[in-house]
């Protein structure tokens, strides 16, 4: 489906950035990530192969556009949005084929139950061919050349109705969960936008300010009034503190993605 396409190269895309980000981090901070810049090569490495398989295409570098922090969020939710959009999803769309179609055998196995014949024939008059269906030798109607059904076989009949209508109930049942688990993923994509958008806000501040500690650990340094294993550890938490605000810049936009596949494609 596009719908499932369009937001797993989305995802697959915005964590390549993400992996970038964090290689472009650790290169500043060659003291205390080299670790860090072996683990984001070979992340970011796989990820490209990840998008170069969802676009098609053999495994290559792909072509990278803006920095994850430069990429602008799509316009705000919209208030009001109707839960008919849901019905463009693709498993409720095959949810409902099944309860249709499964609705579409309950008619077929009812309707044994009364042959296709002509009830009346000349003149308006009972036909021969239901008089036979109560008076004939045979009992029987020959629905096709090649196959023949007992009339009153009523227990194979019965058992038949219930055959379908178990199929229908359980059609039924995937199809309620469908819907449920379509109001669950809008409900927790739109959470999770809130919330990671909230946390994005509360670890840009924290990041702010462990510059300002690593800029002024290093000052005193520079005056002799701490050691340099200050400077490190100031420079270790700003580290740490960059690669956790670049995970949360990719939530925040994954946010979206959560919940234009959870509406089927978007709000347009």
């Amino acid at each position: 489906m596009t719908t499932t396409l369009v937001a797993d190269v989305t995802t697959a895309y915005l964590a390549l950035r993400e992996f970038d980000m964090e290689l472009e981090i650790a290169r500043k901070f060659l003291r205390s990530a080299t670790a860090q810049i072996a683990a984001s090569d070979r992340l970011m490495a796989q990820e490209e192969n990840a998008v170069s398989v969802l676009l098609g295409k053999a495994p290559a570098d792909v072509p990278r556009g803006k920095r994850l922090d430069e990429l602008a969020a799509p316009a705000e939710v919209p208030a009001g949005l109707p839960s008919s959009l849901l019905a463009r999803r693709p498993d409720i769309r095959e949810a409902e084929q099944k309860l249709i179609a499964a609705n579409a055998q309950i008619g077929a196995a009812r309707a044994l139950y009364f042959p296709e014949i002509s009830l009346t024939g000349f003149m308006g008059g009972q036909s021969r061919a239901l008089t036979d269906l109560f008076t004939g030798p045979a009992r029987q109607w020959n629905f096709n050349p090649f196959v023949s059904l007992p009339i009153f076989n009523a227990g194979r009949l019965r058992s038949n109705v219930k055959l379908t209508e178990s199929i229908q109930r359980e059609a039924l049942a995937q199809y309620e969960k469908s819907v449920q688990t379509s109001f669950r993923e809008v409900s927790d994509a739109l959470i999770a936008h809130r919330k990671t958008t909230e946390q994005l806000e509360q670890e840009q501040l924290l990041v702010n300010a462990l510059r300002e500690s690593s800029r002024l650990s290093l000052v005193r340094y520079q005056g002799g009034i701490d050691s340099y294993l200050q400077v490190l550890d100031a420079e270790r938490n700003l580290f740490q503190g960059e690669l956790v605000e670049a995970q949360l810049q990719r939530d925040v936009l994954l946010s979206f993605v959560q919940l234009y596949r959870a509406l089927g494609g978007g709000w347009q």
